[in-house]
């Protein structure tokens, strides 16, 4: 396996930095309490998005949380017809080889069990993760959602301080492979993203237009996206996408507003 983020001649990737959101901006982040209580009332109306095909997906966690904080995503993907599991590696420490080597197991290991590529979903970090095993491995990897996920430059974030206590201290974080973490991927990809969200900057989060990627802009709290119903409808109508198949994200007309897509 290669360096993590690197960047290939046929996806040249030229990095800019990005500010990260304003500490004024942490009060939003308690949308969270609202974002929560609008899944509960939304439940009903999300049993009717589109049902998969039945190919796994993995969802992996953001930075610090684990299995625990991806329950409900998952319980709603599974429930949409897909083989679902966890990323099964304990707390996400960081960016690390050993992080990124147990998402492509554990991919391999549900390919192997389905006879089929797998979806990756990762928030926050997980996003950032879920990306690079995708770039190391278009053969295993059907597709590839990020929420909230900083790749185009991960130091547009608010908690760089937490960051550097808790990430363990084999992370893969040297410069170049950093910058390189935005370059286009091999696979079909959607980043979702807040221009609200107080922990990353939404323009850090987005992917680059052309080829079968796009960006979905959502109103929503960083700590949210885990439980935000616009998140969880656009997230089922990528996955049931036919093998072999893609297009843009085009939200039903009554959502139309809820959603700005780019592309």
């Amino acid at each position: 396996m290669s360096d993590i983020g690197h960047a290939t001649p046929e996806t040249p990737h030229k990095y800019r930095p990005i500010a990260p959101p304003r500490p004024t901006m942490w009060p939003l982040e308690m949308r969270v309490l609202g974002e929560g209580a609008a899944l509960a009332a939304a439940w009903p109306a999300l049993d009717r998005a589109p049902n998969g095909d039945g190919h796994g997906v993995i969802v992996v966690p953001g930075f610090s949380t684990d299995d625990n904080s991806t329950v409900p995503l998952r319980r709603y993907i599974r429930n949409r017809g897909y083989h679902t599991r966890g990323w099964r590696n304990g707390r996400n420490d960081g960016p690390t080889q050993a992080n990124l080597d147990a998402i492509v197991d554990n991919a391999k290991e549900l390919a192997d069990k389905t006879g089929e590529k797998v979806s990756l979903v990762g928030w926050s970090l997980g996003g950032c993760l879920v990306r690079e095993a995708a770039r190391e491995n278009p053969d295993l990897v059907r597709g590839v959602i990020t929420m909230g996920s900083p790749f185009q430059d991960v130091r547009a974030n608010s908690i760089s301080i937490m960051w550097n206590l808790l990430a363990s201290k084999d992370r893969i974080e040297d410069k170049e492979r950093t910058e390189a973490l935005g370059a286009p991927i091999p696979v079909p990809a959607t980043a979702i993203f807040s221009n609200t969200d107080a922990v990353v900057a939404g323009d850090a989060c987005r992917e680059r237009p052309g080829g079968k990627r796009e960006s979905i802009q959502v109103f929503a709290s960083h700590f949210g996206l885990g439980v935000n119903p616009l998140v969880y409808f656009a997230i089922a109508d990528r996955l049931a996408q036919k093998k072999g198949t893609w297009k843009h994200f085009e939200p039903p007309a009554l959502m139309k507003r809820l959603y700005e897509v780019h592309s």
